[in-house]
């Protein structure tokens, strides 16, 4: 059946008892191309019947299709003609493991972060009403993204419409990390009261049995506004806020679900549809640790293990064992994640002090005030989040914590380039919004056995403060150098002339070999790892420009507002005698693909990194 789809809407020419195959095929192709280059499985393998519903109702690319946060769209990009192209998904210039629009004019919106795919479809309605066109307008959103206080902006604002929006809730009980909060339990009353396929019908049936009038008041129930379910569900929260809503509608079966997006297109209105499924549906590993197989690497199909030998530590870990030592010396440090707790190193902190570990939900934002009222009153809270996350959190960094002062402790995961995820999950933004921020101090790590010592210090600073790191493994080389941390200092390793390297956090692996290629090539170099981002240590750029010509500013972020950018303004404002060379990443988003070759591409390679360095001296 899958080799009949090569272009969107070849599904429709598929009868629908050949569904059920089709689905089989899709899952059986999902798993084994994941086993090989890694990937979202599991999310995606619980939306397969209600894409092929979507496909077989709508029509592509004249509906649009939104998909919130979007890492569960690969059936659809197999349903849309991208069948051929999988070998390549998440790699540099392959197709993307996300939505995007200029690889195919049926990707509408371009998603990587949650609970942003009402509002994207509200502004598609709207548009589409302003133009006088016809077409419908679908956002798919999770229940772990109706976390998210802007969906719950969009759906105040989508209850004023009065013409068709479909929203589809799928709600598969849990995010990355178990759901958490209201709006799960509220979630989970509906999943379980039963409401719509027995009390509605045992309703309807003691109706039936009622003399003359029985029938007369199932239509006037049907015709009543708040319909049946709000005989059964006291307070329906969508029903009261303007929206109809049809559900809970079993999210693997094909004909239950493909008749209810035909009565959704009917409603003048917004509507809603709840649908159930089941992450990791048809493949017993995944359906039994979903957050494992949420997004994971190359492994064994028959066992579900991820292939390859036991890694070093990561950044990630390291951060983690050590937080957790200073909450058993600080019993007023507490952890704050947004649904991220594995992720982002908790877990142990969630098992040693669960009355000191928060977990918000999908609401950064949130996530920041909140670690700001708690530091008013008194605590050391320390949010741990993806940089390109707290992107989401900066207003209230400005408003609420930097403003005030406020001793809160950002542990920023995932910062610099990130790899196969791409434009939406690299983290090359943080140094530039987060040394804009006044009161910030900001530190990142060249080993660690230095992010060690800067979490230990960042929990004795009285101040707002980030601590930048990256993925993968922790560099472990050059242990020998680790002098204490001292505010705003930066630290020497290298002390030559003529050339400078000044290297941010993890590029210092990098800025190693680059020296290296350079004294090889016959070059004086010196090596600084700069430890703090802001304040920017101007003492030691001032001595550096009393014996080199040139400083190499070596950084893992897009050079606008980055820290060779801080160098250059200082070092022309105080008119220093020295060349300063950016060598950061240019001003750009930057695509998926590994890591290696993502820097090769953006001349953040040692090899890059080295000639330009030799160009510039050379220019002098």
């Amino acid at each position: 059946m899958l080799e009949r789809i090569q272009k969107e809407n070849d599904i429709k020419k598929l009868n629908p008892e050949d569904l059920g195959q089709l689905a089989e095929e899709i899952r059986r192709f999902l798993i084994e191309k994941t086993s090989k280059s890694g990937g979202h499985l599991a999310s995606n393998l619980g939306v397969v019947e209600l894409t092929i519903a979507m496909h077989r109702m709508f029509e592509l690319p004249k509906d649009k299709i939104i998909w919130d946060v979007g890492h569960q769209s690969y059936t659809h990009k197999l349903l849309t003609g991208r069948k051929d192209q999988f070998d390549t998904l998440r790699k540099y210039g392959g197709i993307s493991g996300f939505p995007k629009r200029k690889e195919s004019d049926c990707d509408a919106f371009d998603t990587g972060h949650s609970s942003t795919s009402i509002s994207a479809g509200l502004g598609y309605v709207r548009a589409r009403d302003l133009r006088g066109e016809d077409y419908s307008v679908i956002s798919v959103i999770g229940d772990g993204s109706l976390t998210g206080g802007m969906a719950y902006e969009a759906l105040n604002n989508a209850a004023q419409l009065e013409t068709n929006f479909i929203i589809v809730l799928n709600d598969n009980h849990m995010s990355i990390s178990e759901n958490v909060g209201g709006m799960s339990k509220y979630l989970a009353g509906l999943r379980t009261a039963d409401l719509y396929t027995g009390l509605k019908k045992g309703v309807t049936r003691t109706l039936e049995r009622v003399p003359k009038i029985g029938d007369q008041m199932i239509e006037h129930i049907r015709k009543t506004k708040n319909s049946i379910k709000q005989l059964v569900v006291p307070g329906m929260l969508f029903e009261d806020m303007g929206i109809t809503y049809l559900g809970p509608i079993p999210g693997h079966d094909i004909g239950a679900l493909y008749k209810a997006f035909g009565e959704a297109k009917r409603i003048d209105g917004p509507v809603l549809l709840h649908v159930m499924t089941e992450k990791g549906k048809g493949y017993e590993p995944a359906e039994n640790a979903p957050d494992v197989f949420h997004g994971i690497g190359p492994f064994d199909v028959e066992t579900g293990k991820v292939l390859g030998e036991k890694k070093k530590d990561t950044y990630t870990d390291v951060f983690g064992k050590v937080l957790c030592d200073e909450a058993g010396k600080h019993k007023n440090l507490v952890a704050i994640t947004a649904a991220m707790a594995d992720g982002t190193g908790l877990s142990r902190f969630r098992k040693l002090y669960p009355e000191r570990f928060f977990d918000v939900g999908i609401a950064e934002a949130h996530g920041v005030t909140f670690a700001a009222g708690l530091a008013a009153g008194g605590m050391k809270p320390v949010f741990a989040v993806y940089s390109s996350f707290l992107q989401r959190g900066y207003d209230q960094m400005i408003h609420d914590v930097g403003l005030q002062n406020l001793p809160v402790i950002f542990a920023v995961d995932r910062a610099g380039l990130v790899g196969s995820d791409g434009e939406t999950h690299q983290g090359i933004f943080d140094l530039s919004y987060l040394s804009s921020i006044p009161n910030m101090t900001v530190l990142s790590p060249k080993h660690k056995w230095e992010l060690a010592d800067m979490l230990r210090f960042a929990v004795s600073y009285d101040g707002p403060i980030a601590l930048r790191y990256p993925r993968g493994s922790a560099f472990d080389g050059y242990q020998q150098y680790r002098e204490p941390v001292y505010f705003g200092k930066s630290e020497t390793i290298f002390e030559e002339k003529d050339i400078a390297i000044f290297s941010v956090g993890h590029m210092f692996e990098e800025a190693v070999m680059v020296r290296e290629r350079l004294k090889a090539a016959g070059f004086h170099c010196s090596l600084v790892n700069a430890r703090f981002v802001k304040p920017l240590d101007t003492e030691c750029i001032r001595t550096l420009s009393k014996n080199h010509s040139l400083i190499a500013v070596i950084e893992e972020n897009v050079v606008n507002g980055a820290c060779s950018q801080r160098v250059l303004e200082y070092a022309a404002a105080e008119n220093l005698p020295v060349k300063i060379l950016p060598c950061a990443l240019p001003d750009q988003y930057v695509e998926h693909g590994n890591v290696d070759v993502l820097r090769k591409e953006t001349g953040l390679d040692a090899k890059a990194l080295t000639d330009r360095i030799i160009e510039a001296y050379g220019d002098l």
